[in-house]
């Protein structure tokens, strides 16, 4: 008798909102056969306004949800928590991968023509020691312009297309003041705009996500999986703290396949 197959590891994703859908549906296109967890904390959006204590005790809270759902790698898809919490995540649950996102000022220095480059990220996000550390260490010979965007993802995670329309305009305008040529998108809310800010900021300006590379580094983790030809899809479960059909309207526009979400009361 032939021994069936042990199930692709579950993937555990957490952010403060539906901006981690960018890097979710990157899991899913690159890693079909992994089930996903996802939680969006839309209760307590934003982060970028908490103080690092507040965050680094919220995400161990999501953390230990997640763990408790057979999740076997943890993805914090929020710039955010990633540059607050994630260190003191790995202290607590030392056997289990974490993975964060931080803004990719590498990559968008090497990419620039001019060595000019602007950052879009929250305010908690441009003052952590993470972010410090980033340009000291790879903005030497570069100009980097921090920029934050005050209410930028919440009015993504509201779809409120008027104040977006305003916010879009003038981080667009202060990025032109700075004659950046590339822009870090450093909010996983950002990129499910990227083309708005695409269209105001024209051909010669080149955005940077770094949600490519974080899926990577995912895939690069993961303990042994079955492959997708055992298990073609993996099953998707989202669940939100806070508003859910908030949440499900943002997932059925940028996921490519139907989905439902859950309310989840942590």
């Amino acid at each position: 008798m032939t021994a069936r197959p042990s199930p692709s590891p579950q993937i555990g994703v957490f952010d403060s909102g539906v901006g981690g859908l960018s890097v979710l549906r990157g899991l899913r296109r690159r890693l079909p056969d992994c089930a996903i967890s996802y939680l969006a904390d839309n209760r307590h959006l934003p982060y970028g306004a908490k103080s690092p204590e507040w965050l680094v005790e919220r995400c161990a809270t999501l953390t230990q949800v997640l763990v408790s759902q057979g999740s076997a790698l943890v993805l914090v898809a929020c710039n955010t928590a990633t540059t607050h919490t994630i260190a003191a995540l790995r202290q607590r649950w030392p056997s289990l991968p974490f993975v964060g996102v931080e803004p990719g000022v590498k990559p968008a220095i090497a990419a620039s023509r001019s060595r000019r480059i602007a950052v879009l990220a929250t305010e908690a996000t441009l003052q952590s020691e993470r972010m410090r550390s980033l340009v000291g260490t790879h903005g030497a010979d570069a100009e980097v312009h921090l920029l934050a965007c005050p209410g930028l993802a919440d009015a993504i995670e509201r779809a409120a297309d008027d104040a977006l329309e305003t916010l879009i305009e003038d981080a667009c305008a202060r990025i032109e003041a700075t004659q950046a040529d590339t822009v870090v998108l450093g909010c996983t809310h950002y990129p499910l705009i990227a083309d708005r800010i695409a269209r105001r900021l024209g051909p010669g300006v080149a955005l940077v996500d770094t949600a490519e590379a974080v899926c990577r580094r995912v895939e690069s983790l993961l303990p042994v999986r079955i492959g997708a030809q055992a298990e073609p899809r993996g099953a998707l479960s989202i669940a939100a703290s806070g508003d859910v059909e908030l949440v499900a309207r943002a997932a059925r526009r940028w996921l490519d396949e139907p989905v439902t979400v859950a309310h989840s009361a942590v």
